[in-house]
């Protein structure tokens, strides 16, 4: 369906704009380009409301996914104005607005496009990106120098120059015979690797929304223009890797993205990403489809079944900062994987009422809420700060994979397993029972693996002696 390419175009530009956003917030500065990127957003949201067709609206969608890239330079501004101390409690409300704000935002826009009509949810959000753009720009202040001068604890700064020299390294043998082009180098932002991760990342989401909706003409798994897709993208992925370790300024430093804490820890977050997006769109579907395979709920009924999935992650989200600042990341991470798999578990088992439903998401958002905060708050604690912006675009980039992949998942999941209704004397196909107890089936060992990789890290994370995360 088109809704599915809708979502296709936001995810695209989201994906690609995220770690080269991350890079330019790294050189040239992170409130001017977190500026730049709201200014694009609001003018994507303007003008989508005003669509007179779908490739207008889609265009449009594309512009607004450059925005996505506003959420790793949040969280590194958060890193350059917080002690280390309490950096999980400024990420963990930022995290917390993220993921309450999608559910809040598919709850409000149902009731919106009801009576209102679809225009008046991009019309509602334009006075509130024009306000956020005058708050960041009067009000957010990063100051890199002051940063720069504050002197951290004894064991933090010798930790931080341990992993600065490792991350280094590479960089000071390559310009022995060129010092002095240092900076200028590190001005330029990787066109080859920005160019080839477009192509791979554009590629493979068209395979998941082809494989998810059916489109691509015929059966989709065997039909030739996914297969060209696919193909397009393992070419492109690879050339991405083949530039990116032969440049001396990388979009993505494998380096970074290889480190023995941050790759897990990014694993993890590709996970939550995966189980969050996935609830998105198979609860409401579940919630709005005509008994027995569904509860023939409406819009509103639908947001109320959310909301406490939303108001635990609008609350917990600040809340599991502050537990992490308490006892470090790693405890709580695996206490989060832990209570997502028992949420997911709780949904395979029990969903067949609107009450289980509710009671399930609100355990699921408890722990994703811990899982994403105690991840991310290691994958800042790990990174230099220097190379802080791209290595939360990375982060930020492995999310939107997860996002992507989740509810291509669950739509192929619905896709393969449908029962015919007879509505009004006419058949209908829906996702049968055994559709949504596959999607679940799924989420429940993802969570399971995530409770491994949290294992994973803590020791990881304790041998390199990580201040503030174990």
């Amino acid at each position: 369906s088109m809704s599915s390419w809708i979502l296709t175009a936001y995810l695209i530009t989201g994906a690609v704009m995220t770690p080269i956003a991350g890079k330019l917030s790294d050189v040239y500065g992170k409130k001017r380009i977190l500026l730049i990127i709201m200014i694009i957003y609001a003018i994507g949201v303007s003008i989508a409301g005003f669509a007179t067709n779908i490739y207008f609206l889609l265009s449009a969608r594309a512009i607004q996914g450059i925005g996505m890239a506003m959420f790793p330079i949040a969280f590194s501004i958060i890193r350059d104005n917080f002690p280390r101390e309490k950096l999980s409690i400024g990420q963990g409300v930022i995290s917390s607005m993220f993921a309450s704000g999608a559910v809040i935002g598919l709850s409000v826009g149902g009731a919106i496009i009801k009576h209102y009509g679809w225009q008046a949810t991009f019309f509602t959000i334009i006075p509130i990106a024009i306000g956020l753009l005058i708050v960041v720009s009067r009000f957010i202040r990063v100051n890199e120098e002051v940063e720069k001068e504050r002197q951290p604890q004894q064991q933090s700064q010798m930790f931080v120059e341990t992993e600065e020299k490792r991350f280094e390294s590479k960089d000071n043998k390559e310009t022995n015979d060129n010092r002095g082009s240092k900076a200028k180098r590190r001005s330029v932002v990787d066109i080859k690797g920005a160019i080839t991760l477009a192509a791979a990342v554009t590629s493979f989401l068209l395979v998941l929304t082809y494989l998810e909706t059916g489109d691509s003409g015929g059966k989709s798994t065997g039909s030739l223009q996914t297969i060209i897709f696919l193909v397009i993208g393992i070419i492109s992925l690879a050339l991405f890797i083949l530039v990116e370790k032969r440049s001396s300024n990388p979009l993505v430093d494998f380096r970074l993205l290889l480190h023995k804490t941050v790759l897990p820890a990014n694993l993890i977050i590709m996970i939550v990403g995966f189980s969050m997006f996935m609830v998105f769109q198979t609860i409401p579907i579940l919630v709005r489809n005509p008994p027995p395979l569904g509860f023939g709920e409406d819009a509103v009924s639908t947001g109320n079944i959310q909301l406490p999935f939303a108001v635990i992650l609008l609350v917990f989200g600040p809340t599991s900062g502050f537990i992490i600042s308490k006892l470090g990341s790693m405890k709580p991470v695996i206490a989060g994987a832990s209570i997502t798999s028992a949420g997911f578990f709780g949904l395979l088992m029990f969903h067949s009422t609107t009450l289980s439903l509710s009671a399930n998401l609100a355990i699921l958002s408890t722990g994703l809420s811990l899982t994403n905060v105690g991840a991310m708050n290691v994958t800042i604690l790990s990174t230099p700060r220097q190379f802080m912006g791209i290595s939360l675009g990375t982060s930020m980039l492995m999310r939107i994979v997860g996002a992507a992949v989740g509810p291509a998942l669950a739509g192929m999941y619905m896709q393969s397993n449908q029962s015919i209704l007879r509505i009004n004397g006419i058949a209908q196909y829906f996702p049968s029972a055994e559709s949504y107890n596959l999607i679940f089936l799924t989420a429940t060992a993802l969570s399971i693996l995530s409770i491994a990789l949290a294992i994973l890290l803590r020791r990881r994370a304790i041998k390199l002696a990580i201040p503030n995360v174990h």
